[in-house]
This record gives C-alpha cells, structure tokens and sequence, in this order.
C-alpha cells in the first residue's frame, strides 16, 4: 500500500512514520512518499526517517521528492498537511491580528482566514493533481483550518476527502483516563482510540468548535459522573483550562480551541503582551532542528525528540496563562494521535476492519442546522466501504448558533478565495466573532494583503 504526505517536510511527519513502523497489519503502508516544496525542509525529515528505519524490521521504502506528479502517481492514500507561507506566516497573521486587537489564531481566530485565504489557491492546484495522477485515492486532510480544506476539496474529489484533528479523542481519552483512575468506571476499559467497541463518543461541532456531550462506556453514558465532580472535571486539562463552573453549566465538555471564545478577552490581554505568540515560538524553535546549530552533537532523530517534546509541553501555553497559569501534565501530554487518527482510517478501509473515529465529513442531514454538504466534525463509522457519518449527533443548545456563524464564516472565506472577491473576505472576517468591527475588518484584510503580496494579491483593494 502506497501512502502519499503532502507536507512531508512538516515537522510532525516522523511521527506518522513511527505508526507505519508499528503497524502489523496485513494491508498496511510497504511505501512512503514525501512532497515538500523546500528540498531543505524534505532533507532534514528525511534523514530522521532514515535513522528510525535503521532500527526498524522492513520498514516502508521511503522516497522523497519535489515533484509532486511523482509523489501522487498511483498512490493509495494522500496525507495532505501543508503550509502556505509556512511558520513564518503564522507569526505574521498574529502579528498583524493582534497589532488591531484581535484574535490571531491560526484556525479559530482571523488567522485562520488569513491562513485559508492563502492555502485554497495551493489546494486547488493539488487537487486537480489528485484527479490526473491518483484518482482512487482515498485523501485525509490535515491542512487548517482543516473543516475549510476538506469541504473545498470535497466539492472537487467527492467524499473520498476526510478531515481529521487528533483535539477531541485527546478530550475523550483524558476523560476516561481519569474516570478509570477514580473507580468510576471499569479497570480493564480500553483507551480511547484503541478499536474497542465498549467505548462511543457523542461529539458534535465544526474543527476546533465542538463540544462532548456523551462518552458511553458499556452502554452507559458516564459523561454525567463527571459533571457531578468538581474535583474530576479539574483534574484534567481541558478542564483547567474551561474550570468546574463552566463546564457543569454547559453540562458538556469544550474543545480546548474553544477556550478563545468564552475567555477571548483573557486570552486577548494574554497575547497582546505575550513575548512570544505560538507562531513566533515555532519559528524560532524550529529553526533549532532545521538548522542544526553549529555545535550540536545530537543525531537527526535526537533533535526532532527534544524539539518534539519541548513543542508539547509549551501547547497553548497563553490560554493557560489565562486560565490560571498551570503547567501541563505528563497526561496533558498525551494527545489524540493525529498520526494515530490517520493510520486507523486507512487500518480500516484497507483491511476492512471497522473502526469508529471523530472526522471531519459531509453532514449529510446529521446536523440539521446546516446543509448536506457542510463539512462537520462528527462520530463516524469507517470500514472497507469508506467513511459513514454516524446518525445521532447534536449540538447543544447552547452551541447551535455559534456553529451556525462559525460556519457562514467559513463559507465567505471559501467564495473569496474560489471567486477572487474582497466583499466576501470583508464579510468573513467582520462576522468573526472575535473581530468587533467592520473597519477593524478592512484595516486586519488590508495590511494582510500589503504582508502577503504574492499570495493574497487577489484580495487587494482596487481603486
């Protein structure tokens, strides 16, 4: 089985390699293809693929190219996770959002818009490579803000395109985690994300905008022994970060990402006078591993691990900083695994064993606050016949009409950048909901465009 990722100079592709080397399964990846438009970035990653597949038992064939007809020829599966205007564009959509006082997060804040605004002319391109060089493959979508990506490649390759974020099975698995400690559940119940069918998630909500209202665990729903515990709910991050009084409120347990909408004031303050905003830290620690510093006598796998471990420990440091200042632990550490999330859709369809994950799909009436082809982030069943939406997911009342308006936002991002038009990048940025003003909105579009000549030069004011 042949694997392609787009972005395969990204930072974490050894991470989807380390699964692929720990993948037993019949079908699995015999071959690796990274495409990367920076021969430098695509050489660093390279060389720590190489040193973990010294140590591995037949290990997948690796290539690496900057050719990406060749990366897609008849491949199976395409990992796309790209980055137009890489780290250093991140900096800037902060920089620039945070210069008029908004938000500038990458996916949820004016940020994001700036993000998608620059990657859906790249993503465009791809996908008519897709439909000439690999049009059977099945397409897992990392690129964020990853709900805009895949619904723009959707409407292009069909729902062969799936999206994923490693953010709420990490929710669900710290929950369980602490339910088990605490003797509220069973001893022997498996993690989440493990395959077992004693565990199903009731998630609902937009990437990065949703919320867990149910977590069954044979056959019971045990979200509500949570609720009951002040104590519980703040023992793990999410609930550190949201607190006991809110989360009991909502009677429902927030994406982390959502910590910039009910605390968007704090965590305003926070960055404004933050000396280092998450894009800036990923610049300037990234280059540490890139690099190679002169003097540095570790192996390519040995300054990945360090540069890896220092990037999770230091994972929205600002919304903790704001929510109390708390420093993550070891089991905070302990992610989703978009890696892992990855290697369990394609475990599922290639061996036809079935397997329930949280994805980003086509709402197909699930939802009924929104259309059949918005992309939601919802429970869904996967097997050798692809990916099903699972019926019974809800938004809670209380979130209805922040996904509906999260999601007009997202719609407007996408028809400026397929018809090239400034009104509708204006009115997805002003009806942000973390942007207070339509001149803000002209001001943040304008000095975007003026950072960004090359790729938001459709969006330039004509006079």
């Amino acid at each position: 089985m042949r694997l392609t990722i787009l972005g395969g100079g990204g930072f974490r592709v050894p991470l989807v390699y380390k699964a692929l080397l720990a993948d037993e399964a019949p079908e699995r990846v015999t071959e690796l293809r990274l495409y990367d438009t920076n021969p430098d970035r695509l050489d660093a990653i390279t060389a720590v693929l190489d040193e973990l597949a010294a140590s591995a038992e037949a290990p997948p064939t690796l290539i690496s190219t900057t050719d990406l007809a060749a990366a897609l020829a008849g491949t199976d599966f395409v990992f796309s996770a790209i980055r137009v205007g890489g780290t250093r564009g991140r900096q800037l959509d902060e920089q620039i959002s945070l210069s008029h006082d908004v938000i500038g997060q990458e996916t949820v804040g004016a940020g994001g818009i700036s993000y998608a605004l620059r990657g859906i002319p790249a993503v465009l391109e791809i996908v008519e490579a897709i439909k000439q060089h690999a049009p059977q493959a099945y397409v897992i979508n990392f690129t964020n803000p990853a709900g805009v990506i895949t619904e723009v490649m959707q409407r292009h390759l069909g729902e062969r395109v799936v999206g994923i974020c490693d953010s709420p099975v990490g929710l669900a698995r710290r929950i369980v985690d602490v339910l088990r400690r605490a003797g509220l559940i069973a001893a022997d119940v498996p993690p989440v994300g493990a395959g077992s069918d004693r565990i199903q998630l009731r998630y609902a909500g937009l990437n990065h905008l949703g919320w867990l209202t149910g977590l069954i665990v044979d056959g019971e729903d045990v979200l509500p022994k949570l609720l009951e515990r002040p104590d519980l709910i703040e023992s793990f991050e999410e609930g550190r970060l949201f607190g006991a009084e809110l989360i009991q409120a909502l009677r429902a347990v927030p994406n982390e990402y959502l910590h910039y909408y009910y605390f968007s004031r704090e965590d305003l303050a926070i960055d404004k006078v933050s000396d280092k905003t998450r894009g800036r830290f990923l610049l300037e620690q990234q280059r540490g591993f890139y690099e190679k510093p002169d003097g540095d006598t570790l192996s390519a796998y040995e300054r990945w691990e360090r540069t890896r471990l220092e990037r999770e420990v230091t994972y929205m440091a600002t919304n903790r900083e704001a929510a109390g200042n708390f420093e993550r632990d070891d089991s905070d550490l302990e992610t989703g695994g978009y890696d892992k999330v990855a290697l369990a859709i394609m475990h599922a369809i290639a061996n036809d064993i079935p397997a329930e994950l949280i994805l980003n799909v086509a709402n197909r009436g699930i939802l009924p606050d929104l259309d059949d082809s918005a992309v939601v982030e919802i429970p869904c069943h996967v097997d050798g016949r692809g990916v099903t939406p699972l019926p019974g997911a809800a938004l809670p009342d209380h979130g209805r009409g922040m996904v509906v308006n999260a999601k007009y936002v997202e719609r407007r991002t996408i028809d400026a950048a397929l018809n090239k038009s400034r009104e509708d990048a204006l009115l997805a940025i002003s009806h942000h909901p973390l942007v207070d003003s339509f001149h803000v909105a002209e001001e943040l579009l304008d000095d975007l465009v003026a950072s960004f000549p090359v790729d938001l030069a459709y969006l330039a004011e004509t006079r």
